[in-house]
């Protein structure tokens, strides 16, 4: 009951707060950690693809264990010193590993910019949210782009988190955000990373797979009651969710497609070469940049349904 108590404030606590700049962050560690062990990694192996891909399965596991063991030992030994010290420290990590107020942040940021048609500096904070090239977008595109990024980070910032912390706590938490960090910083498909990264890519897959299928069902259900078009996302998540190289990616994206009546995805170019990617949805209407506080409203109610579905189920276990 404490994991059921310790994740529903810190829902709140992210929901009021977000990130603030004078908290140290983990996660910030996490990253720090990934370019140390990458750059020891790439000077102790030979530049080949199948040393380049054993080095990426080394840092993968170095990198998860480690972001697990850390916070595991740590509240281990709070708890001997006193439980709600360790309470108070895994509520603060659970906190901490929520990311729904930061996107909501990022993505506004750039939705008021798109308003005040400052075509610059739109693109230049779209470009810290996602990975693909910004340089050359219009308005439509960034727009596109945020809204597409807001329904993926439902699931990777929002509900792949809330349930793995429901099933073991912050320590499985940060294991999952190791996996998330590494994917978004070395799971890329460019020369660079085809080999080191392919490893990271692949695993990150597999931790989102059921959590990207439910983030999308969640969209759906909730969309029924926030004014979106649930019947509408259904209809599209069941024609487009796999149009996507992703296992993972198009299930999340193509629920938000159907309830906002859009279409998303297609063409784009990422470290200036054009990827060619089928698009999501019907254009029943022109994207505009009211959709991307419309896709923001549909993260929390799917995240709010996944908060209170995750809880409900951990509690009616301990009860049994």
């Amino acid at each position: 009951m404490e994991i059921v108590m310790m994740i529903a404030i810190a829902f709140v606590l992210d929901l009021i707060l977000g990130d603030p700049h004078f908290l140290p962050h983990p996660i910030c560690l996490i990253g720090n950690l990934i370019s140390f062990l990458e750059k020891a990694l790439r000077k102790a192996v030979p530049d080949t693809p199948k040393s380049l891909r054993r080095a990426g399965v080394v840092l993968w596991f170095a990198v998860v264990s480690l972001s697990f063991a850390v916070p595991y030992f740590l509240l281990k030994g709070l708890a001997a010193i006193h439980p709600w010290l360790s309470y108070g420290v895994e509520t603060l990590f659970c906190y901490q590993i929520l990311a729904a107020k930061s996107m909501k942040t990022e993505a506004m940021r750039v939705y008021r910019y798109i308003r005040e048609q400052d075509l610059p500096n739109s693109r230049k904070y779209l470009s810290w949210i996602v990975g693909r090239d910004t340089e050359h977008l219009d308005f439509k595109q960034i727009t596109k782009a945020v809204v597409e990024t807001v329904a993926e980070n439902t699931s990777d910032g929002v509900v792949a988190p809330l349930l793995y912390m429901v099933i073991g706590g912050a320590p499985l938490g940060f294991l999952y955000k190791g996996i998330n960090t590494l994917d978004s910083m070395v799971g890329y498909k460019n020369d660079t990373y085809i080999d080191f990264g392919r490893f990271s890519a692949r695993m990150d897959d597999a931790f989102n797979y059921i959590p990207a299928r439910i983030t999308a069902i969640a969209m759906i259900v909730s969309s029924c009651f926030i004014g979106f078009d649930g019947k509408n996302a259904w209809r599209i998540y069941r024609r487009d969710r796999y149009k996507h190289a992703s296992p993972n990616s198009a299930h999340p994206e193509s629920a938000c497609a159907g309830a906002l009546n859009i279409q998303l995805a297609g063409d784009a170019y990422y470290f200036g070469k054009l990827c060619k990617k089928p698009t999501l949805g019907d254009p029943v209407r022109e994207i505009e940049a009211e959709d991307i506080p419309r896709a923001v409203r549909l993260m929390y109610g799917a995240a709010v349904l996944c908060l209170a579905v995750f809880e409900g189920m951990r509690m009616i276990l301990v009860l049994l």
